[in-house]
């Protein structure tokens, strides 16, 4: 690759940075929750549009979800993508202290990751690709997916079902830093686990008749507020979140790397003080280093959901919100990726950056420091240096450790898994910072924008070394080829788990719309 297309990459960028800052502010401040990133995803759509691309809306059924292309003739088909959601419970001003954004509860949604400027940066790398390509006669196609509710691994499992990321060359899968020691790096052989998400329906069966035997049959109410006093769903909701969270605290943790959580979703209930609830939800995420003890786990869900349901006279169902498979390693595309990034360099915190720090320390009762950024976030670590940090903790048998759903883009096409440093203050001893510290973070230009063009900067250069030096693409696929046993269906390739319809319907947290403006679902009042 020679000088002058790194130079356009890099100029694109630098020239665009006042865009790639101002973009991220934008979908920051929306904090769409999963499954409902309406917003996000037309701002998304209309940059594309914008920059020459065909995008495809509502891919695979999913309202918030696109896939979008661009083509410059015969070429390598390179993809990247962006995420959008937010977290519900995380919302917090772009500030030096805590407080909810304006005119919202702290119980909405915000960034924690944070997606916005994930998105953002592989958006950027992907423009700044596609100038470099116009201007040197580069051919090749450029792909860019939009993944909504990645919290609760949703689109990519159902993506790569309908076959959105087959027929490509290569993926960077780009996601800020989150666990030391990757900070600014590639995995190397230790990839993400495997996530199961389902969601338990309990509903009552016939309440009216559970005490009939009991009460005259001729009057018309057989005995007030008789129903009221029914086992009913959320009995069985009570007893299967007791007996699953007794499994999960008492037996699980003896079986090594993997978490367990559950959610209660918000359905509509009767209020009548004389009715038995009719419905009720619970949610639970399993993430596992492999496939095989997800279904062992979610055989023990299973079994609870139905010994509570006949319990409490109700009748259960399950419902899939995803399954994803674990990570496959691709060392050819990761060292390419890696290289790009040594060459851009780790990102820098200047002075402005290095004032609203200390001006956050300052109201956490920390004193001033002439850094107060981690030391780590401004330096390059080697991937098998980080992994040989990481394989310290874990069993020798296991392969795979954290979670995320970029994992199925790794089973159809060469991937590389990016870190960049995100701004991460220093540990102070015997303190811990707030989880708002990082969300404000996040939100904040100065502290943010580093990361972004770092990141921007390392997919784009990635991206057309891919292009010239069409070698490593052809040495990437044979090595894809020889994992997983002969390619897309080969002997150890591992199919789409997704066979569910996108679980939109739910009752998600959303952001609900007033006389007053947008809202949070549920009131600030009495907070």
């Amino acid at each position: 690759m020679t000088s002058e297309i790194s130079k356009t990459v890099f100029k694109w960028i630098t020239e665009n940075a006042e865009n790639l800052s101002r973009w991220n502010q934008i979908i920051w401040n929306l904090a769409e929750p999963a499954w409902r990133e309406y917003e996000s995803v037309s701002f998304y759509i209309d940059i594309l549009k914008q920059n020459g691309f065909k995008v495809e809306r509502n891919s695979a059924g999913m309202p918030t979800a696109f896939y979008a292309e661009w083509d410059n003739g015969n070429g390598p088909n390179l993809a990247t993508y962006a995420e959008y959601d937010a977290v519900p419970g995380q919302c917090q001003a772009a500030t030096t202290y805590k407080s909810p954004r304006e005119g919202l509860s702290q119980h909405a949604s915000g960034h924690t990751d944070p997606h916005s400027a994930l998105g953002i940066s592989a958006l950027g790398g992907l423009l700044a690709t596609k100038a470099t390509m116009e201007k040197h006669n580069i051919k090749g196609k450029l792909c860019f997916t939009g993944e909504p509710a990645e919290k609760l691994r949703g689109s990519k499992p159902i993506h790569a079902a309908h076959g959105y990321y087959d027929g490509l060359d290569a993926m960077i899968s780009f996601h800020p830093c989150y666990m030391i020691p990757w900070c600014n790096t590639v995995r190397w052989n230790i990839h993400c686990g495997a996530a199961f998400a389902m969601i338990y329906r309990f509903e009552s069966l016939e309440p009216e008749n559970w005490l009939n035997q009991h009460v005259d049959q001729n009057a018309p109410i057989p005995q007030s507020h008789s129903e009221a006093r029914t086992p009913g769903t959320n009995d069985a909701l009570f007893l299967m979140y007791s007996s699953s969270r007794s499994l999960r605290d008492s037996m699980l943790p003896h079986t090594g790397s993997w978490s367990m959580n559950e959610m209660i979703l918000t359905s509509g209930q009767a209020t009548a003080d004389n009715l038995a609830p009719q419905i009720s939800e619970l949610q639970y995420m399993i993430r596992v280093p492999t496939i095989d003890q997800a279904q062992k786990v979610m055989t023990f869900l299973d079994n609870n959901a139905s010994a509570a349901a006949k319990m409490t006279n109700c009748k259960f169902s399950k419902h899939w919100v995803s399954k994803s498979r674990p990570g496959l390693p691709n060392h050819t595309i990761s060292k390419l990726v890696f290289d790009a990034l040594r060459e851009v360099g780790a990102p820098v915190w200047g002075v402005k950056a290095k004032l609203i720090a200390n001006d956050m320390r300052k109201n956490l009762g920390l004193s001033k420091t002439k850094n107060p950024f981690l030391e780590e976030s401004e330096k390059i670590i080697d991937p098998k240096v980080a992994e040989d940090i990481v394989r310290r903790d874990l069993p020798p048998s296991q392969l795979n450790f954290t979670s995320d759903d970029y994992t199925e883009m790794c089973w159809h096409v060469p991937t590389a898994r990016l870190y960049i440093a995100r701004p991460m203050l220093a540990p102070v001893k015997g303190f811990s910072y707030p989880n708002w510290v990082m969300n404000a973070l996040g939100g904040i230009p100065e502290t943010i924008d580093p990361m972004i063009m770092t990141a921007a900067k390392t997919i784009g250069l990635s991206f057309v070394a891919m292009l010239t030096t069409p070698d490593k693409l052809k040495k990437a696929k044979n090595e894809f080829t020889k994992r997983t046993g002969g390619g897309i269906h080969g002997s150890k390739w591992i199919r789409p788990l997704c066979d569910y319809e996108p679980p939109i319907n739910f009752a998600w947290p959303d952001y609900i719309q007033t006389k007053t403006g947008k809202e949070w679902w549920l009131s600030s009042v009495g907070y």
